[in-house]
């Protein structure tokens, strides 16, 4: 996820928008909730923090839970449906994707499911060009897998929402 949102950002600068992301860890660090956070303007961004955020994805069902507070009542819910079984009530839209599933069945594991997301995520929402977000991808990924995580992405942006 945080890759994601890393990626997300520069993407948004090389488009000449104004970005900032910052990320959070569980205490348990690899497998636990993550959260990343990415505020996109065109002017100047007057607060480095989101306090309601329009879109929110959600990977788990742990990170739904916890982190649905944060999204307005106005806002888009994007679940991983591979492993979000139950999302609570909300008056905010609920999109469900199938991405780690496609991840694993696509690109052979859940690795990918980071551009599977962020895919769908431009998607649902095109707050960045596909252009950037490619180049984006091959300036924060190695040579060896940047080929394959463009891939990823482009599926999700293929990606049709499911239950």
């Amino acid at each position: 996820m945080v890759l994601a949102a890393q990626i997300l950002g520069k993407a948004a600068v090389l488009d000449g928008r104004n970005a900032l992301q910052t990320q959070a860890y569980g205490a348990e660090a690899r497998g636990s909730l993550t959260k990343s956070e990415v505020i996109i303007a065109e002017g100047k961004i007057g607060f480095p923090a989101v306090r309601k955020c329009d879109i929110l994805v959600t990977m788990s069902q742990e990170a739904t839970n916890g982190l649905l507070k944060d999204l307005k009542e106005t806002g888009t819910l994007i679940v991983d449906s591979s492993s979000v079984k139950d999302v609570p009530a909300t008056k905010a839209e609920v999109r469900r994707f199938s991405i780690t599933e496609t991840a694993r069945t696509k690109f052979g594991g859940a690795l990918y499911a980071n551009m599977v997301m962020l895919g769908v995520l431009l998607g649902t929402a095109r707050m960045v060009s596909v252009e950037s977000v490619e180049k984006a991808i091959r300036e924060r990924t190695t040579l060896k897998t940047a080929d394959t995580n463009i891939r990823a992405f482009k599926e999700g942006l293929l990606l049709e929402p499911g239950r």
